[in-house]
């Protein structure tokens, strides 16, 4: 086999310029208790962008999309733009949601595995956030022909899915599961869900009406259909003034992936022991809290990254039992990465982009 892969190389943070399409990128051997993954998919994730322009910085305090376009950041040069809040080392190779192969096996690991059909988790959990590694941040991940992965975190699946099929679920299906897991989402409960037509969204609608949980979605107007399609039981359009729409203390819970400035309106509809919980922040990380309307309505705000031990294995046998859909908007080689982010952050799809190596 070839020493070599193709694959892309994050050299450092900025622009688009900073994803460098190779031919010649050593290929990884797994060490003791690891896997090495021949990567069939790979989808385009808003983590992966915003890594490469350094968002996770507290130096950027606006929306992902017009830090993302651009071609500079406030953190190009920071220690703390990554999701542990270290700085990362380059050349980084991204890409967090992967399903592919294992084709070899280091010492400790059962042989046996070779052959198999896997899916990678995205996080692996460490005892506070600076221990634990993000796949295609604290470690390489999976825009290459290959990665290798602690051999725990490599779960097999069962599934006649393609490999895009299969690569739309890691990170977005997780990411909306630990959410929904941690806020205890029930059947018959209202669940009111931000930015429905994204990966994390989309993927939140489907979990939560497997709940059996009555979804109020909300997104750009032009993507209604496919949220409804998705499982949403109401929908508005992004911008509607909810308290107006809604009420106020109507929902138990909320799935929120956007922040920005209609944040507090989130607390407003949230009945008295309502549950909020966070992933994402794509309007922008900084809010306004009322603390009265937060100690007053005994609300339960819940940060949400680090996965829920049950979370990824729960996803796996979703999957497996057809309990959910994947949700592809469109493919593209792994070279062309760069158009691939570009139409992610247009924001005119519903579902996941995804790249073939």
């Amino acid at each position: 086999m070839s020493e070599v892969m193709k694959g892309v190389y994050l050299t450092g943070h900025g622009g688009f310029d900073k994803l460098e399409y190779r031919n010649d990128i050593p290929k990884p051997v797994p060490n003791p208790d690891e896997v090495l993954v021949k990567i069939g998919a790979v989808a385009v994730n808003n983590t992966d962008i915003n890594t490469r322009v350094g968002w996770y910085s507290k130096a950027n305090t606006g929306d992902t999309a017009s830090i993302s376009s651009s071609e500079n950041s406030n953190s190009a040069d920071s220690d703390d733009a990554s999701w542990g809040g270290d700085a990362l080392s380059f050349p980084r190779i991204q890409g967090i949601d992967i399903a592919g192969e294992i084709v070899a096996v280091g010492s400790g690991t059962d042989a046996d595995r070779i052959g198999s059909r896997v899916l990678v988790a995205p996080c692996l959990p460490g005892k506070t956030i600076n221990e634990t590694r993000f796949v295609g941040s604290e470690l390489d991940g999976g825009f290459a022909e290959y990665v290798v992965i602690p051999s725990i975190h490599v779960l097999d699946i069962n599934s006649n899915m393609t490999d895009a099929e299969l690569a739309s679920f890691p990170c977005s299906y997780t990411t909306a599961e630990n959410m929904l897991e941690r806020a205890k989402v029930s059947a018959g409960e209202k669940v009111l869900i931000t930015g429905a037509s994204g990966g994390v969204g989309s993927a939140a609608v489907q979990l939560a009406k497997r709940r059996g949980a009555h979804v109020i979605a909300v997104a750009g107007a032009a993507k209604k259909d496919e949220v409804m399609d998705a499982g949403a039981t109401e929908f508005f359009d992004r911008g509607t003034n909810l308290i107006e729409a809604l009420g106020t203390e109507i929902v138990d819970v909320v799935i929120d992936v956007v922040g920005g400035n209609s944040w507090p309106d989130l607390l407003e509809i949230l009945k008295r022991k309502g549950r909020y919980a966070v992933a994402g922040a794509i309007a922008g990380p900084m809010v306004e809290l009322d603390l009265r309307t937060l100690y007053l309505k005994d609300l339960t705000l819940i940060g949400a990254t680090a996965l829920e031990d049950c979370v990824f294995p729960n996803l796996i046998s979703y999957i497996e039992q057809r309990e959910i859909k994947p949700l592809i908007a469109k493919e593209y080689p792994l070279s062309d990465i760069v158009q691939a982010q570009k139409d992610f952050l247009e924001k005119k799809h519903t579902g996941k982009l995804v790249l073939i190596p």
